[in-house]
């Protein structure tokens, strides 16, 4: 029997390529149930996370006319790794794997057939991989090629060059909604699951419209997260900085007595300040970093949901249609918080 596969696509202001998007991916739905790849109850599950823009309205009335084509909509913006999570866990109730690919396609669509021959083999996680990154600036290239180089050196075991394009079956999502964590990295969480893995590579795109939603900023924010979520490195360095600090210390303090006995014992300002603000400098780091884990462990203990489902976002002022009842919405509303 062939599988029944959910495509998730988190969006966030993408107006300008879910006409492109939706196009795309149908066709591609379209070839593989041609060559019997999946079922013909596949379907594409489109996460607006919280659009400002007409990205929900599209995504509803392509619901209407695209039979392929689910929409699930966030309460607020919560972020692509929420967004990405409430998708992949309202898809595998009805679902025996899932794919997610960013609504942009930058990633190659038709390396998701496979995906699929790798999974009828009997791999439950397969990993896209970018052979190289040549539509990459220099910035974002060398920034990129940085990062996974330091998590690896942070202990962190990642896949090099691969992002959140990836196919899991439902043994793995289940895993994966078992981590109860607030600050879920999954490039890291993933391969830490275990599993039959594979790795199929391909050339990543150019964007066909719009703007990156990863500027700067979120990048820098990303792998800040993925390091604190991950390792405790960054701490057992700054402890190694302190016996560093310390023994340097003691050497000078053995100079500076050897200075006195001696009788030369004129000492310069420049010197007294460089060690106080260099003491200091070191200590701020290190509560800086102690902070950052004390504020994982203030996150985690509240257990906040990691997303909303808008509920209201389902009825049209024409019918409430009758997706409102669809498998995706049950096993959202599922995952919502009591109210007392």
């Amino acid at each position: 029997m062939n599988p029944i596969l959910t495509i998730v696509v988190p969006c966030y202001n993408e107006e300008d390529v879910l006409p492109y998007t939706f196009d795309q991916l149908k066709g591609l739905m379209l070839r593989l149930v041609t060559e019997e790849l999946i079922s013909k109850e596949s379907k594409i599950l489109f996460v607006d996370d919280g659009s400002r823009d007409r990205t929900w309205s599209m995504i509803y009335k392509e619901t209407i006319k695209n039979e392929w084509v689910r929409g699930l909509k966030l309460a607020r913006n919560v972020g692509h790794q929420n967004a990405l999570l409430a998708g992949l866990f309202a898809a595998k109730a009805v679902s025996d794997c899932v794919i997610s690919i960013d609504a942009d396609l930058q990633d190659d669509i038709e390396v998701i057939r496979e995906f699929l021959l790798k999974y009828h083999e009997g791999y439950e996680v397969v990993y896209g991989v970018r052979k190289k990154r040549d539509t990459d600036t220099f910035f974002k290239r060398s920034t990129a090629q940085g990062f996974y180089s330091f998590m690896k050196v942070m202990g962190v075991n990642l896949v090099y060059n691969h992002a959140d394009f990836r196919l899991m079956s439902r043994r793995v999502v289940d895993e994966l909604e078992r981590y109860g964590e607030a600050n879920l990295f999954l490039r890291g969480i993933v391969p830490l699951i275990g599993f039959r893995s594979t790795e199929v590579y391909y050339d990543r795109r150019e964007r066909l419209a719009g703007e990156t939603k990863y500027p700067l900023k979120k990048m820098l924010s990303f792998a800040f997260d993925g390091i604190t979520s991950f390792s405790v490195t960054p701490i057992r360095s700054v402890l190694i900085i302190g016996i560093l600090s310390f023994v340097i210390s003691m050497v000078f303090g053995v100079y500076f007595l050897c200075l006195k006995f001696f009788g030369d014992t004129e000492l310069g300002w420049t010197s007294i300040i460089t060690s106080i603000w260099c003491i200091g400098g070191i200590q701020l780091i290190a509560i800086g970093l102690i902070g950052e884990y004390i504020g994982k462990i203030y996150k985690e203990s509240k257990r906040r949901p990691k997303f909303a489902v808008d509920l209201d976002a389902f009825r049209s002022p024409i019918s409430i249609h009758e997706r409102v009842e669809d498998e995706y919405i049950q096993r959202s509303i599922q995952k919502l918080p009591e109210t007392n």
